[in-house]
């Protein structure tokens, strides 16, 4: 970087630490009418963000409060050990407490160094089964002392780390923006979040991406890529966020930064991968291999097409045309992120591809909404939006385990497969309203909230690290 450029990044930041917070009650119509109730927003003397309560610790707070809300609605499985049905008909399902005797922690195995006893192997990337085994490890000590069933003592410990894990998602949310710290109380707050936030291991993942993106927006992209790696270890899905900064780096020119993000990811996804690979192959390739192998599942726009008797797409057509689905809405967000009068704000750009992945893909668990959670509040901070999808989000996480209450059995009192598939396509349809909303915001940045959020020294790409304030260098825009 040269010196000029060093200052530039230097004076950005400095500003940026003077500049006052945005507070929602001023910034999001939703926010200002609810702080009626006690005399409207902050004034102009208001000392918001100073003294002991500050912005981290008031969404620390904030979290904690919803996180045991979500433990507190799993209270009558936990006390019942997830019986069938009511483990569904109370909503409270988790995959967690099972999976301690299905994939062979209870018999202290260790995950892909050493088979189950069908023979099989975790189907889960190797950080994800990393943490499950650690939990594991604390479990069985922690059972014979309390006198319980192992595997709600197992749920409990996972619980009590994935809080931890929380907590850095909300975080690392309130950090990638400096001056928009007061966002990430969607994240704390979001109503999938409380109900399906233990429902597997999926908050792991999204605190790597987390501080990712905070150490892209601090101009780190090594670092950014070391932490994407393990997000990558973690889950599959965040490999896909390297083609969002593929895309603004070609429109920015900005390749050393993106190079030092690719070598990082790889770094770090490869120190993970390769003593378990080394070890075990055909342990370590489970997970890749179940994947591709696997079917149309609950929730996928392709399971709800065979509920509704509308069309059943056969086994061996499945992966190419979910891919190839995906591969067409990757092509679309290229050009506009290439063609947009104005380049697109990285998490916008993030989040875009995220969606499309949720929408064609083979499966859609009801934790994935947690996938889009931060990048949809970073791409777009409006409480309006949100709570729309999330309106959806809600609507499917129900209907997923009445719909399971019945599935395989003759039960006239749960959700049917038309009924299901009509929860599926309200889900879709939410989606696309955020995607319709965000891209809107794309072509037309005066609608942007974040660009328009009354601070002119940040009205380009606050949270995008190089990308922000940087000159085009190629596009697909007509002179």
């Amino acid at each position: 970087m040269s010196p000029d450029a060093t200052r530039d990044a230097r004076r950005g930041v400095e500003q940026a630490d003077e500049a006052p917070f945005v507070l929602p009650s001023s910034d999001d119509p939703i926010v200002g009418a609810s702080t009626e109730v006690i005399g409207g927003p902050p004034g102009r003397w208001a000392r918001v963000g100073t003294g002991w309560l500050t912005p981290i610790r008031a969404l620390v707070a904030l979290a904690t409060v919803s996180y045991l809300v979500g433990y507190v609605l799993d209270w009558s499985c936990r006390s019942e050990g997830w019986a069938s049905p009511q483990r569904y008909e109370h909503l409270c399902y988790t995959d967690i407490a099972p999976l301690y005797g299905l994939r062979g922690f209870a018999e202290g195995l260790i995950p892909y160094i050493q088979p189950m006893a069908d023979g099989t192997h975790l189907e889960y990337p190797v950080l994800t089964g990393a943490f499950m085994w650690i939990a594991a490890v604390f479990t069985k000590p922690l059972a014979a002392l309390a006198s319980i069933d192992a595997g709600t003592v197992f749920f409990d410990v996972n619980v009590a780390l994935l809080f931890v894990v929380f907590l850095a998602v909300v975080i690392a949310t309130a950090l990638t923006v400096r001056r928009r710290p007061w966002d990430a109380a969607m994240v704390a707050l979001a109503p999938t979040m409380i109900l399906g936030a233990t429902i597997n291991w999926d908050l792991l993942p999204l605190a790597f991406i987390g501080f990712a993106l905070v150490a892209w927006a601090r101009r780190h992209p090594f670092a950014a890529g070391i932490l994407l790696g393990l997000a990558t270890a973690a889950k599959f899905y965040p490999v896909l966020l390297l083609g969002g900064f593929l895309l603004l780096s070609l429109r920015s020119g900005k390749w050393r930064a993106f190079g030092a993000l690719i070598g990082g990811t790889a770094v770090a996804w490869l120190a993970v991968n390769i003593p378990f690979a080394v070890a075990n192959l055909d342990g370590w390739s489970w997970f890749y291999r179940f994947s591709q192998q696997r079917g149309e599942d609950f929730g996928s726009i392709w399971f709800g097409l065979s509920q509704a008797d509308i069309a059943r797409v056969p086994p061996e057509m499945l992966n190419n045309l979910a891919t190839g689905l995906f591969a067409v809405l990757c092509v679309g967000i290229a050009i506009l992120v290439l063609a947009a009068k104005r380049r697109p704000r990285l998490a916008a750009v993030l989040f875009l591809i995220v969606a499309a992945f949720v929408l064609t893909n083979k499966v859609y668990s009801p934790q994935y909404s947690l996938w889009l959670i931060p990048l949809a509040v970073m791409a777009r901070p409006r409480w309006s939006s949100f709570l729309v999808w999330q309106a959806g989000e809600v609507v499917y996480f129900v209907a997923i385990w009445w719909f399971l209450a019945g599935y395989g059995i003759d039960d006239a009192s749960a959700l049917g497969g038309p009924q299901y598939a009509l929860a599926i396509l309200v889900r879709v349809l939410t989606t696309v309203y955020l995607v319709v909303i965000v891209v809107q915001d794309m072509l037309s940045p005066e609608f942007d909230p974040v660009r328009t959020d009354g601070n002119p020294e940040d009205e380009d790409d606050p949270g995008g690290g190089v990308y922000d304030h940087a000159p085009d260098r190629f596009t697909l825009r007509r002179s």
